[in-house]
């Protein structure tokens, strides 16, 4: 999560504002939709990100006394560091269980259209798993490159284009084609399936976010024993499977 950051208040001590440390490689979504001087993360960044994500999201579950549940987890909250270190961002919306509850708040629904979790929008009970179902949104993001919404798709929200797209079994039609095919089947594989878990409309069948950053380790230990496979097999054709974060997007030819 971030920290460092101060209250302002404005002249007449009513407006409040949140500045946060200096993020200087913007927030998550700008990569992934190429805004950011046309390059693109690589696999193993976006795994990384990922898991530092998830991990700020079970802190708020399990660290934070009482527990908290973000409400608003999404693309564009996820902020990129220098070093790109990921880290959770906006807490405006945040709410707090009460200690000893079990089960939900029930509170008006607030967030971000596409990352609401079906079951807080229908009966306004929010729990921690609103915010994984919002998390695996993300990482369907970070997965596929797609947008949330896209009206040009035959299926415009993502999970319904992703549960589409699975019914073929091919994962380099899923897979963002910016990664340019530099992944592994069975670490994408997996991640995948994490996030049409995470996006499960029933809040009872989601991992928690233990799990789930349990789970992205995994992929990502799974990504780092193939490229090490690789680069022993072929030890002068390693470049590109590096620990660079970005990877150029060629140019026209």
């Amino acid at each position: 999560m971030t920290n460092n950051f101060q209250v302002v208040l404005g002249k007449g001590g009513n407006d409040l504002a949140l500045i946060y440390e200096y993020m200087e490689n913007g927030n998550l979504k700008e990569h992934l939709s190429g805004k950011r001087r046309g390059s693109t993360l690589n696999w193993s960044s976006r795994l990384k990100i990922a898991i530092e994500s998830a991990l700020g999201i079970e802190y708020l579950h399990i660290g934070c006394k009482p527990p908290m549940v973000h409400r608003d987890v999404k693309s564009t909250n996820i902020l990129i560091s220098k070093t790109f270190e990921a880290k959770l961002a906006d807490f405006g919306l945040s709410r707090s269980f009460l200690v000893g509850s079990n089960t939900h708040v029930s509170t008006n629904v607030a967030g971000t259209f596409g990352y609401l979790d079906p079951e807080y929008y229908q009966k306004n009970w929010l729990t921690e798993k609103s915010n994984v179902y919002s998390f695996g949104i993300v990482l369907l993001e970070i997965i596929t490159g797609q947008p949330v919404i896209e009206q040009s798709r035959e299926k415009s929200y993502i999970v319904e284009w992703a549960k589409s797209m699975l019914a073929n079994g091919d994962i380099d039609s899923i897979m963002d084609p910016n990664l340019h095919r530099e992944y592994d089947t069975s670490s994408s594989w997996k991640a995948l399936e994490l996030a049409m878990s995470c996006v499960n409309p029933c809040s009872t069948e989601r991992p928690n976010m233990t799990r789930v950053a349990h789970e992205l380790n995994e992929c990502l230990e799974i990504y780092e024993k193939f490229i090490k496979r690789s680069q022993d097999a072929n030890p002068t054709n390693s470049m590109g499977h590096g620990t660079s974060f970005i990877s150029d997007t060629p140019s026209a030819r």
